[in-house]
């Protein structure tokens, strides 16, 4: 029987600069909104954070030997993924990722395309790089969210270059299915587009039954147009150490990749190379655990919000986040109503979606279930 951890434990996060639990210090709002675990980090990588620590000198430092073999590997036996070291760039997160990847691709004017609902950043980054943003909704049929492949195509312009992807995603949870993926990576290569896929949740699978699969894994041909990002950050609860990568297959690519963060982009933080390392090599019992104790609190967010009149939320099949429909709640202002109730919500306006919420339920199931019940008087109308 391996090791024990105790993801039931109350961290106090009140006092740490934490964006999570700041945005309503001087309330007693329970803030599950922002994609942040109230779990502290494996054992195996605090222990070598303090390590490092105990070193004493921080000078500018690159990639670990170490790190570039654990992540090699890593790539290769959970995805049957070989890459090359020369493949990866480091990056000090998935945002300056998305960033750089508009950038880098294509020229000023054209268009990089997305579907919504999606993690914001997907919807600032083109503009912030000059480009125009095209974006075509998922459909939510047969109690699963999913592409509209035609829609996706016809969206599809002269000038767009780019197709932002989140698998899994983020905020509606699916495991994109091999069929799936081949349709979209087919679409990419008859209209000539690159792909940017954040896959930075990939560790995070809770259905048993699902596998992540890298969509650059599929053909030579779509690893030659692939961008792809990972990162412990999701997994590990590392978000704040800034350290995530992209595995880009095509020279010619990474070249322009690099030649858009020049003199922009920092170096990764040294403790987050430290962190990495900690992460993908020996935490593998504190990851099973964590995927246990996740999957559940899905189970508890689901039936809690079932039970709820007006809201209905989706099946997670990974992340930690709970995507709701509160349309038919009847509550005017569904974000303002929950946090008068003491929840503070994810707002789905910012994901392309108004009227949905998005409910980190990555934390302690004490604060869970307080949680839901105050969202149970909510919509019982029982907070005013």
């Amino acid at each position: 029987m391996g090791p024990s951890f105790d993801f039931d434990a109350p961290i106090d996060r009140l006092g740490t600069s934490s964006d999570k639990w700041a945005m309503y210090e001087e309330s007693s709002i329970l803030p599950l909104w922002l994609a942040d675990m109230d779990f502290r980090s494996p054992p195996a990588v605090i222990e070598a954070l303090h390590r490092r620590i105990d070193h004493g000198v921080f000078g500018y430092t690159s990639a670990p030997k170490e790190l570039i073999r654990v992540i090699v590997s890593m790539l290769e036996t959970s995805y049957g993924w070989k890459v090359r070291p020369d493949w990866l760039v480091w990056l000090p997160g998935l945002v300056t990722g998305l960033n750089v990847a508009c950038r880098a691709v294509g020229e000023q004017g054209d268009e990089v395309l997305t579907a919504i609902p999606v993690y914001p950043p997907f919807l600032s980054a083109p503009k912030h790089s000059g480009r125009g943003l095209a974006t075509v909704e998922l459909r939510f049929v047969s109690g699963k969210w999913g592409f509209d492949f035609d829609a996706l195509e016809q969206a599809i312009s002269p000038r767009t270059r780019l197709l932002l992807l989140c698998n899994p995603h983020n905020p509606v949870g699916r495991v994109f299915s091999p069929g799936e993926l081949l349709t979209i990576s087919a679409i990419c290569e008859r209209h000539n587009l690159i792909v940017c896929s954040d896959e930075i949740h990939c560790g995070l699978i809770l259905d048993r039954d699902k596998r992540h699969i890298p969509i650059a894994t599929l053909a030579e041909d779509i690893a030659a147009r692939t961008i792809t990002f990972m990162a412990p950050s999701k997994t590990f609860n590392l978000p704040g150490l800034g350290f995530s990568f992209a595995v880009i297959p095509d020279k010619r690519l990474r070249t322009d990749f690099r030649r858009a963060m020049a003199g922009i982009v920092p170096h990764v933080n040294v403790l987050g190379y430290t962190a990495a390392i900690g992460a993908y090599r020996d935490s593998a019992d504190w990851h099973a655990a964590l995927l246990d104790y996740l999957r559940g609190n899905r189970d508890i967010v689901r039936a809690a919000v079932e039970s709820m009149p007006g809201l209905a939320m989706s099946h997670v099949e990974a992340t930690y986040l709970a995507w709701i429909d509160a349309r038919r709640s009847g509550l005017d202002d569904p974000v303002k109503s929950f946090e008068a109730g003491g929840v503070g919500l994810g707002n789905g306006a910012a994901f392309g979606a108004p009227g949905f919420l998005r409910l980190t339920f990555g934390c302690p199931r004490s604060v869970l279930n307080n949680a839901l019940e105050r969202m149970r008087a909510v919509v019982s109308g029982d907070v005013k």
